[in-house]
């Protein structure tokens, strides 16, 4: 009981970060549309095992390492904005069709490890999320707390972040609201390209500070 208060306090915070918008919701939106809710599930999975790797290397010390180089820092975030705008570039040159309702006009989906993939790829290349933990885990968690308490806070945000993008994915795959959407569905995907763009760019032209 006596690490509750700190387990609750980051809990709350990541949950806070978790469901504000950014790259991991459009994206988890955009592959829920697209491709499929199974699509948009194991992208969520992805984006949870993308947390395992921002805990570890954030409880061995190399976060801080990253966030006082300018080379490393400027490759990771690079490296990040360089995928979003990847990603963007595909919604905006993607040839307009009706969003799926059923599995005989179902687009071709992507492989369960592609989506893993891109879940992943997009948590751990994005360079605000590896300051959040930095901060968090020399600002917030005490550097006296145990080791298990870290793991187990850890793995809490892990568990969470996969938790509610599996929501998001299951709420945007819903055959009523992907019948509302279908009316828009064309302006719709060219929208979430230039976000992800939008947010590449943002990425790229974003400091350590």
């Amino acid at each position: 009981m006596e690490y509750l208060p700190i387990i609750l306090t980051v809990a709350l915070i990541h949950l806070l970060a978790v469901m504000s918008p950014g790259p991991d919701f459009i994206m988890i939106t955009r592959n829920s549309l697209v491709y499929s809710r199974k699509t948009g599930v194991y992208s969520a999975i992805g984006l949870g095992l993308g947390i395992l790797v921002h805990v570890t290397y954030s409880l061995v010390g190399i976060g801080l390492l990253i966030s006082q180089s300018i080379v490393l820092f400027n490759f990771i975030k690079y490296l990040g904005a360089a995928y979003l705008i990847y990603i963007g570039y595909k919604s905006l040159t993607a040839k307009s069709s009706k969003l799926a309702l059923d599995d005989q006009n179902k687009k071709e989906d992507i492989s369960k490890l592609a989506a893993i993939r891109m879940g992943f790829l997009t948590n751990v290349t994005n360079p605000k999320v590896t300051l959040f933990f930095l901060s968090l885990f020399t600002l917030v968690i005490n550097p006296d707390t145990p080791l298990f308490v870290k793991l187990f806070m850890g793995l809490e945000m892990a568990v969470v972040t996969s938790a509610w993008f599996i929501l998001v994915a299951y709420f945007i795959s819903h055959d009523l609201v992907k019948s509302r959407l279908n009316k828009i569905q064309h302006h719709a995907e060219r929208f979430i390209g230039i976000v992800l763009i939008a947010l590449g760019i943002k990425v790229a032209l974003s400091s350590a500070k």
